[in-house]
Order: structure tokens, then C-alpha cells, then sequence
């Protein structure tokens, strides 16, 4: 897990690339490194922020090189192991950096099929001279991307570009932001500045899809399929050379993830008013591992929600992603690396208002989908409309079912990196798991909906896990928003902390 800078142009000044690569510091303080490539009229440059994960040895330091092709990798490849033995790749250190590129040397393009896991990483041939970039199916990992003037510039974050370029605002994105929580279609708040998308590779400069989610209808599986699939998902994710740990907030998706992974240490947090301890500490009765329970106060989640907007140049999704952060600046100082249960409520439709609402409707309603999902209070039609254009499903039902699984889920995953990454953490997402979700689409409403909230997943951990948690109500990650914002009734409190990122950016709407 690390950050990675990459910048394609003319006359490259190494120096201040250099600079910019140092604001990622967070992303990968272990170890920092670039290379600057000149071939005919084109300079390349690959640089590297890394978090040691895997193989702690310096020989896995990157930008790494296998003969004329060097790499910048973010992520992690769970079945770097399976496929070093499958494919028979002749290997120097024990990371799955060299995996990945000896990959792409055997296979080119073709490799990505073969990984499991989170990645965005460019690959540079410095005897062809060509630029390969990919990201992960679902965008795990972020990747940013900014195409002008015959420059190109690949990022981690947003803040190594800006210190590199100039972008105005993108007024379009930031009634997205307004409307959505989040951007879509790639788009960030800056015009110039867009998200390389998820699932997709460049070669020859030309983006390519690799790979799409299949949402016809299909059988479920058993009980022992599900329960082989989600637990050999984290089976995969407990590879570390680092200690980890998991979240324990007490709900139903952390529990079960803490249960089959019995980490040392457990973490959770909340507001004195408002917080989740009571089942957190419920849920760990029986798994005795270390409970970690952290206080956030108002006036520390007010100035901390500041400080991250303005380091990352952009605004938060959600208010708990600055719970996350503090929680995590705590976690370092045991973990290195931690689980997460983000994806569960997009797999098994935890999200049931929605989605009930969604099973009786014939055909698809703009006014219903707005008020059951939408963050916003007011109304932008023409930004619901360009956010759903495109969406597969000859149902309703189908085409929400796919706008959370690809799009909703994002926003969730950019929180989770963001938070996590500025605490030099890794976190992993079992639930993201991308055969997992393949298997899931396309099942039945009954199936996964069942009789109560996330059946299938009660069903097959009900064993495992305490019955309060099981019988426990969905709820959602509690940030007491009417107090922190009280002040601004003429507005929901959703829309208070809108308007609060968007204040601290200095941008007018």
C-alpha cells in the first residue's frame, strides 16, 4: 500500500516532481524513491511514497524493475502466492509488486484478469517507450488523472497534482457533490482533473474496459458456497508481514469479519452522546480481543474535518470518515494493516428501504429514487439524470441494485482510503471482493433480502456470531449532526455539512 506519482511530458523537472511526491508522505513513510526516464522528446517519471505490507525487505522498494519495465503500484494482490506457483514466474523477492509486473511481462494486458485484489499502478517500458496504467475492478484504490498539453500526470491524491497544475472548479461536479454526497462518472471538483475509472486499463493512450458486473439473473448459492466465499475473502486479506486488526463497531458486517480473522486488537468510536460501545463491547465478550473504544469530541471533529478537507484539496463524503481517521490515528499504533466491512450492505442489500421500494416499482421513478437516496434536500434533476444515464437493468430493481454495487459503493471506498491512507494504514475490504460480488448479482430479491435485514448472512454466521448482534437493527455509522451544525436550521444537517466542505475549499455555490 503506498502512494504513487507518475507524470508523462516534455523537459520534466525532477526536483519539484520530487516535491509534489512528498505531500503522499502519509500514503508510504517507510520508504521514498523516483526514477526519471528520457526517451527522443518524452520524459517519464515514476515515484513512489511506500507502506511496507509485504516482503519488508529494501529489495522490494519501488519503482521496482524487471529488464526495460519499471513500475509505481498501489495495493495489494491477495493471490500473489497461487499465482506465482500457477504461473511459474522465476521471482527475487517475496512481494507481489514483482508478481504483478512479471505478470503484465508474460501476459501484457491480459494479467489483470488474473489478480484478486486492490491496485492502480502505471508500468513504463523504457525500451518501447510505452505507458500501461490500471486500476482495480471496483476502485479499491484511488488513481487520479489529469490529460493536457501534452502532459499527463497519474496520482494517488489530488494535492501532488495541483502543486504540478492549475484546475479551475468544475461547478457541474460540485452540484454532484451537493446532490450526491460524492462525484460520479470519474468526475472530481476540479474540470482537469478526473478519476482514472475503476475496471479499466491505458495502452497507447486509449482507456479500456476489462471488466463489467453480470446482472442476470442467477441461482443463489448455498449456504456453504456463501460462507466458503466470504470466508476464503478474508482468508486472503489476513496476509501481512505487519500486524492487523479489524473494526468492531458491534454491527452485523464488522462482527463477522473480526470473528473469523480473531485479531489481537479491535476498534471502534463514537461521540460521549452518541456511539456504538455498548455493542461493540457485546460483541467482543466472546472474542476477547483488545477493545479499543475512541472518544470524539465536537469541537476536535470540527477542526479535524478542516484539516483533512484542506491537506486533500477536495471534499468528504461523509462526516464519519473523520471518525475513521481519528479512530485510525489510534490504530497505527498497533496495526499496520486493518479490516473493514465496507461492500456488505451493496452485496446484500442492507439498504432495504431503497431497495423495497425499489422491488415494487414497474418502472423507474426519478422523484422516488430521489427522496428515498438522495443527501441533498433540494432538487437537481438534470444531475440524478446524468448520474443514472447509462445504468444496466431491465428493472428497476436491477438498475438500483447496479448504481450501489458500481457507483454508490465509491464513495464508500474513496472514505475508506482516505481516512485509513493519512495514517499510513492499509485497510482491506473482504466484502469487496470482486468473485464474491460476481456470484451475488443477479440472485433474487427473496434471497437476499429474505425475511429480515441481511438473512443470508444471519443464517450462515448465526453460530459463529452472538444472537444480540444477529437480532441487532440496522443502523447507520452515528455522527450527531443536528448538534455539531445546530446553529444552521435554515438548512438540513445534511446540507450544513455539505456547505461546511465546501466553505472550507472556498468554493461558492
Amino acid at each position: 500500500m503506498c502512494g504513487i506519482l507518475a507524470v508523462i511530458g516534455r523537459k520534466l523537472d525532477k526536483q519539484k516532481l520530487d516535491k509534489a511526491l512528498q505531500l503522499m508522505h502519509h500514503r508510504g513513510p517507510d520508504y521514498g524513491a523516483s526514477t526519471l526516464f528520457k526517451k527522443k522528446n518524452t520524459e517519464v517519471y515514476l515515484g513512489h511514497k511506500r507502506l511496507a505490507i509485504l516482503d519488508l525487505d529494501p529489495r522490494a522498494n519501488q519503482p521496482f524493475s524487471i529488464g526495460p519495465l519499471s513500475i509505481t503500484y498501489n495495493g495489494e494482490i491477495y493471490n500473489y502466492i497461487e499465482l506465482a506457483k500457477e504461473h511459474k514466474l522465476k521471482l527475487h523477492t517475496e512481494s507481489d509488486t514483482e508478481v504483478v509486473l512479471a505478470m503484465y511481462k508474460k501476459y501484457g494486458k491480459d494479467c489483470l484478469q488474473y489478480f484478486n485484489g486492490m491496485f492502480a499502478f502505471v508500468i513504463y517500458n523504457s525500451s518501447t517507450g510505452e505507458v500501461f496504467a490500471a486500476r482495480d475492478r471496483l476502485g479499491i484504490k484511488p488513481l487520479y488523472l489529469y490529460e493536457k498539453n501534452k502532459l499527463k500526470i497519474f496520482s494517488s491524491e489530488l494535492a501532488p497534482i495541483l502543486e504540478l497544475v492549475e484546475s479551475d472548479i468544475d461547478e457541474f461536479a460540485v452540484r454532484q457533490y451537493l446532490k450526491l454526497r460524492m462525484t460520479v462518472k470519474n468526475h472530481t471538483i476540479y474540470s482537469d482533473i478526473r478519476f482514472f475509472p475503476p475496471a479499466h486499463y491505458m495502452q497507447n493512450d486509449q482507456l479500456c474496459r476489462y471488466w463489467d458486473l453480470d446482472i442476470s439473473p442467477k441461482e443463489p448459492p448455498s449456504d456453504e458456497e456463501l460462507y466458503s466465499l466470504i470466508s476464503q475473502a478474508v482468508k486472503l486479506r489476513k496476509r501481512a508481514d505487519v500486524p492487523l486488526g479489524c473494526y468492531l463497531s458491534g454491527g452485523l458486517d464488522s462482527t463477522i469479519l473480526s470473528y473469523l480473522v480473531k485479531p489481537e486488537h479491535v476498534w471502534t468510536v463514537g461521540f460521549p452522546e452518541l456511539n456504538e460501545f455498548k455493542w461493540s463491547t457485546l460483541a467482543n465478550q466472546q472474542l476477547k480481543s483488545k477493545l479499543h473504544q475512541i472518544l470524539v469530541h465536537k469541537n476536535e471533529f470540527i477542526q479535524t474535518g478542516k484539516k483533512m478537507i484542506q491537506e486533500r484539496k477536495e471534499p468528504l463524503s461523509v462526516p464519519n470518515e473523520i471518525l475513521i481517521y481519528l479512530m485510525t490515528k489510534e490504530v497505527k499504533k498497533e496495526n499496520t494493516v486493518i479490516l473493514s466491512g465496507e461492500g456488505a450492505d451493496e452485496l446484500f442489500w442492507g439498504y432495504d428501504r431503497i431497495f423495497k421500494w425499489a422491488k415494487r416499482q414497474k418502472n423507474f421513478d426519478l422523484r422516488g429514487f430521489d427522496k428515498k437516496y438522495c443527501y441533498g434536500s433540494h432538487r437537481d434533476d438534470e444531475v440524478l439524470d446524468y448520474a443514472l444515464e447509462g445504468i444496466p437493468g431491465k428493472t428497476t430493481l436491477e438498475k438500483t441494485a447496479y448504481y450501489f454495487q458500481i457507483v454508490h459503493l465509491q464513495g464508500l471506498l474513496r472514505r475508506l482510503d482516505n481516512s485509513t491512507m493519512r495514517c499510513s494504514v492499509e485497510a482491506r475490504v473482504p466484502f469487496v471482493d470482486h468473485l464474491l460480488i460476481e456470484r451475488l448479482a443477479g440472485t433474487p430479491f427473496e434471497w437476499r433480502m429474505g425475511n429480515s435485514f441481511k438473512e443470508p448472512l444471519k443464517r450462515i454466521f448465526k453460530e459463529l456470531i452472538p444472537k444480540e448482534i444477529i437480532e441487532r437493527k440496522k443502523v447507520g455509522f452515528p455522527v450527531p449532526l443536528e448538534n455539531i451544525f445546530q446553529k444552521q436550521s435554515q438548512s438540513t444537517p445534511m446540507d450544513a455539512w455539505l456547505q461546511f466542505n465546501l466553505q472550507t475549499l472556498k468554493i461558492k455555490h
